[in-house]
């Protein structure tokens, strides 16, 4: 199944464990990328969650930038903490430094409350005491499965989306190609032509050219506006494309690479089309694949 690169999931539930009752709250989130770019905010003292939640998503996701954040808290503790006392004589010694400072300056600071000193970061220690967190990472990483299988059914809805509307612009892209040929066929009375009247000038612009250069000259014309081998091109392209999207995994690179192949040729169509008929539909067709590799850029 093709997959999108953006994808959501997010769930919460209470964990019981032998330290006491935990409240998880996951979210996990991707957008697009070159490669699989994991990024994770996890408590820090869960040794051991991030290596295997690494396994277990590098397993499902092949590309894109994957967030994935865990929020524990614990409702038995009352909102509790421990105090770290080394940490409170630091920020002690640094707010009587900025007040000090600030008065050899003449600026009045208000004086400093013991809530403002908690609030500071690190001399409340909120990690918990817990002697064997065994049982929690196997309760975390047992919420993480089913989490990491939502996430993927959301990659995948909107990848088979997406790949419905691919599917239409690369029929978009084979009818303009069709009717790129019925106006290359239909230009072939205006080209011998304007062939004739090149011939003419030039018979006329050097009498004494031989004529085997002349020859040459105007199969040169004639090659430069001829699009077949364009037009052959795009229908191949346009198999291999339809192909691609028939197959299982990750195939954004792959299609990507073949818009790269699809604009080219339309440019080339639209250099060459001296026709003010081929000249709109190579416009067409530019206007389509630009839509097309903007989708295709979103696949995994």
């Amino acid at each position: 199944m093709v997959k999108s690169m953006t994808g959501y999931a997010a769930s919460g539930a209470e964990i019981a464990t032998d330290a006491g009752v935990f409240t998880s709250q996951w979210d996990m989130r991707s957008v697009n990328g070159r490669g699989l770019d994991l990024r994770f905010r996890l408590p820090d003292w869960l040794d051991g969650l991030e290596p295997a939640l690494r396994k277990l998503i590098s397993a499902r996701v092949k590309r894109g930038s994957v967030s994935v954040s865990l929020r524990l808290t614990r409702p038995d503790s009352g909102g509790a903490g421990r105090l770290n006392p080394d940490a409170l004589d630091a920020a002690i010694r640094m707010a009587r430094l900025v007040e000090e400072r600030a008065e050899a300056q003449g600026l009045a600071l208000t004086t400093s409350r013991a809530v403002d000193l908690l609030a500071l970061r690190g001399v409340m220690d909120s990690t918990p005491d817990l002697a064997a967190p065994a049982d929690l990472l196997d309760a975390l990483l047992a919420q993480a499965s089913p989490l990491i299988d939502a996430f993927d059914a959301n990659r995948a809805a909107e990848g088979k989306a997406m790949t419905q509307v691919i599917a239409a612009q690369i029929g978009a892209v084979a009818d303009l190609t069709r009717q790129s040929r019925r106006a290359a066929e239909a230009r072939k009375g205006s080209q011998e032509q304007a062939l004739k009247a090149a011939l003419s000038r030039l018979q006329d612009a050097a009498p004494q050219i031989e004529p085997g250069r002349l020859e040459q000259e105007l199969a040169l014309i004639a090659v430069k506006s001829d699009i077949t081998e364009e037009l052959d091109r795009l229908g191949a392209h346009v198999a291999a494309a339809r192909d691609l999207l028939a197959q299982d995994g990750p195939i954004g690179r792959k299609l990507d690479f073949l818009m790269q192949e699809f604009n080219r040729e339309a440019n080339t169509l639209c250099s060459k089309s001296q026709n003010p008929e081929l000249t709109r539909i190579g416009l067409d067709l530019k206007t389509v694949i630009d839509q097309m590799r903007e989708q295709v850029q979103n696949l995994e």
